[in-house]
């Protein structure tokens, strides 16, 4: 089994994609653990605020076919592929780190994601896993947050619970 920690996110019907999905993840994965969830701006668009959250899932598949579960579940949401990179979205669910892996590629995957500096994917990293470290050492997540430019004005909490 491994460990994957994942993020979350949606911006139209975002309520409703977000509950279904974490439906779909227990169901799939048995127990996870969700952080609270945040309603953050849109980031390199203009459009409605995201709802965001992170997950941890054990994980009994490797990470390219976790990959393709998640892109499927995405699709059953009617995310739309091939658009802007920056758009509005149905369900956006990366992993965002699994186990100790580094990797790029192929395609998008990359581990460590890159956006783990925005806060949207940091702080609620940060609040299941506070003492996680990324592959390689280095500081805690909650380290990273404390440091991180939104840290004294985080994310504000939306009333939605996935967990």
């Amino acid at each position: 089994m491994s460990t994957a920690w994942l993020s979350l996110g949606s911006n139209l019907d975002p309520e409703r994609h977000l509950a279904e999905a974490a439906v779909a993840l227990r169901a799939r994965f048995g127990e996870v653990v969700f952080s609270p969830v945040y309603r953050t701006p849109a980031v390199g668009f203009e459009g409605p605020d995201f709802l965001n959250a992170a997950a941890r899932i054990d994980c009994d598949l490797d990470v390219h076919a976790l990959d393709a579960w998640l892109h499927a579940l995405e699709d059953l949401h009617g995310r739309q592929r091939g658009g802007a990179r920056y758009s509005s979205r149905t369900l956006d669910i990366d992993i965002v780190l699994f186990d100790d892996l580094v990797l790029q590629g192929p395609g998008h995957l990359q581990l460590p994601r890159p956006e783990l500096d925005q806060a949207f994917v940091l702080k609620p990293l940060a609040d299941i896993a506070p003492d996680l470290r990324l592959p390689g050492g280095g500081d805690t997540l909650a380290q990273r947050w404390a440091r991180h430019r939104d840290a004294s004005s985080p994310p504000a909490v939306d009333k939605l619970r996935l967990g």
